[in-house]
């Protein structure tokens, strides 16, 4: 199992993800979306070496601490094709004018389904889930699955921005996420739901979105 680290930064309270290959140290960061100095300070406390900066989709709550952490650090930035539109782009909804305008630099490598992260010995595998962004991804690694906004625990990601597809989301959590193991452990991008932590078999069986 891959080592892991859970940061919960900025006003909305983003899930920033540190996770790491136990031998060679090799690390990803996932969704810094703010308060750069204390992700940068708890990597270092770990020990690790940051390979990768991935984003689960564009939006500003999720990207904020994408510049200072690149430039830090000097570790490319993924995100997949078809967020990366939302790099830059305020949303003009109150979620931007609540943090302000976030200016991402570009992306170094844009992910498409079933592409594959490695450090060290550990996989990273991309799956494609639109519909709360048409960008969104979620991240397979091990028994782990780094979800974003596209499922919480007990709940789903919100569709009401732009390029945002209710339907399409449901099929993606359907089609994609409930075809994994049942013992998943689902690591969303916000903890909404009841519990902190949850598993694909639970939201299965339990989420109310999901039902039926």
């Amino acid at each position: 199992m891959p080592g892991l680290e859970q940061l919960t930064v900025g006003p909305l309270d983003v899930n920033c993800y540190i996770v790491w290959d136990d031998r060679s140290r090799s690390a990803a960061i996932i969704d810094p979306g703010a308060e750069p100095e204390r992700i940068l300070r708890r990597a270092g406390e770990l020990g690790v070496e940051v390979q990768i900066i991935i984003n689960t989709h564009g939006h500003v709550d999720h990207i904020g601490a994408n510049a200072p952490v690149k430039e830090a650090l000097g570790c490319p930035i993924a995100i997949h094709k078809d967020d990366v539109w939302l790099l830059n782009d305020e949303l003009g909804v109150p979620i931007a004018r609540l943090i302000g305008a976030v200016v991402s630099p570009a992306p170094d490598r844009m992910l498409i389904d079933g592409d594959r992260i490695t450090l060290g010995e550990t996989v990273i595998e991309v799956i494609h889930t639109p519909g709360h962004s048409p960008g969104s991804v979620c991240l397979l690694c091990d028994n782990l699955v780094f979800t974003g906004d596209t499922l919480f625990v007990g709940g789903v990601g919100r569709t009401d921005l732009p390029g945002g597809s209710y339907e399409e989301l449901v099929k993606s959590i359907r089609t994609r996420l409930f075809a994994l193991a049942d013992e998943t452990i689902v690591l969303p991008g916000h903890d909404y739901g009841a519990r902190p932590r949850s598993t694909i078999g639970q939201e299965k069986s339990s989420n109310p979105f999901l039902r039926g």
